[in-house]
């Protein structure tokens, strides 16, 4: 929640003071950030994983916050905003992004409120690294087990034939309350969406921060399970939806996505054509004794613990592997000293 009170009040009165609420997170809409200028206060929402701008301007006659307005629709696209100088102007800088178009830095107004988003003036872009026009992104839900709804999105050609013969690559991550939101990417976009029937998928699955916190804390220690349930829904709702097969189906991840990864390897291999696994924590048995694995133990749990290692044990890849088994998909591992 972003909540605003006048400061001689809030120091006179404490807890008693006139709180203003200028926003309330639910289930689907969550605070990314927020800037302060002359006389405004813009928030940055994330909004079923798309961006949204919020306008608030304080009455300097009435003394009282005014609700200015908001963009009517979400977008998809990264982004962040701040003022140029919060004691002397209203404006402000815009940095976006989106699948489809580089970093871009732009000049708005707050006086203009929500319209001027649209109408902001373009200062510098970085080059593009692709050629983009005849690009796409959509978003997508997928049904998890217990029920939850799993957005995604779906980047591919305008003209994307739905016929289940699609090369996918399937990005996750699902930690750390990290959201998974729209990003440029060079090497995507001149290496894999350059071929016209290359889809790129990006999931924003339980243990990030896309919902906020409690969709962070959905998939912690125990509930780890439900992470991968995510990604798994994910994947067979693009074969459903006739995007790809199995077979054409490849995924990727790294760090905390190579854990995913690990999992989805060992879990079900059935499930897709080719796993690229970055970095990864694969025996969580041990990993809270290498570089960094300690600070973990609170996402994760302590396998010194006997009951933390009950549910460990679960979710440790490197002790789910069936060593009887030969129809595991091709895999591509690249590690370092530093994760």
């Amino acid at each position: 929640s972003l909540l605003a009170v006048p400061i001689v009040d809030f120091v006179q009165n404490d807890v008693n003071a006139s709180f203003v609420q200028l926003f309330a997170p639910t289930e689907t809409c969550s605070l990314e950030s927020h800037t302060i200028t002359k006389d405004y206060v813009i928030l940055q929402l994330l909004d079923t994983v798309k961006s949204r701008y919020v306008f608030w301007n304080y009455s300097t006659s009435s003394l009282e916050w005014l609700f200015v307005g908001q963009e009517q629709e979400a977008v998809i696209r990264g982004g962040y905003i701040s003022a140029v100088d919060e004691h002397e102007s209203n404006l402000y800088w815009l940095t976006t992004n989106s699948f489809v178009q580089p970093s871009t830095l732009l000049l708005g107004n707050a006086e203009s409120g929500p319209a001027g988003i649209a109408s902001a003036k373009l200062l510098k872009s970085l080059p593009p690294q692709f050629d983009a026009k005849d690009l796409v992104e959509k978003q997508f839900m997928a049904t998890s087990e217990d029920g939850t709804l799993i957005p995604y999105f779906l980047i591919s050609h305008k003209d994307l034939e739905f016929n289940g013969e699609n090369p996918t690559l399937l990005y996750g991550y699902g930690g750390f309350e990290i959201s998974m939101t729209p990003v440029y990417s060079g090497i995507i976009g001149s290496c894999w969406l350059n071929t016209k029937n290359h889809c790129y998928v990006m999931a924003n699955i339980r243990g990030g921060g896309e919902f906020g916190p409690k969709w962070h804390q959905a998939a912690l220690r125990e509930n780890r399970k439900l992470a991968y349930d995510d990604f798994i829904a994910i994947a067979e709702d693009l074969i459903k939806r006739k995007v790809t097969t199995t077979k054409r189906l490849g995924i990727r991840g790294g760090s905390n996505g190579g854990l995913l990864m690990g999992n989805m390897f060992a879990r079900r291999p059935d499930l897709f054509g080719a796993v690229n696994c970055l970095v990864p924590l694969l025996d969580m048995k041990s990993y809270h004794k290498l570089l960094a694995g300690a600070s973990w133990v609170a996402e994760y749990g302590d396998p010194e613990k006997p009951e933390d290692w009950e549910f460990l044990q679960k979710y440790s890849a490197y002790h789910n592997l069936d060593p009887n088994k030969t129809d595991y998909p091709p895999l591509l591992m690249t590690t370092s000293t530093r994760d």
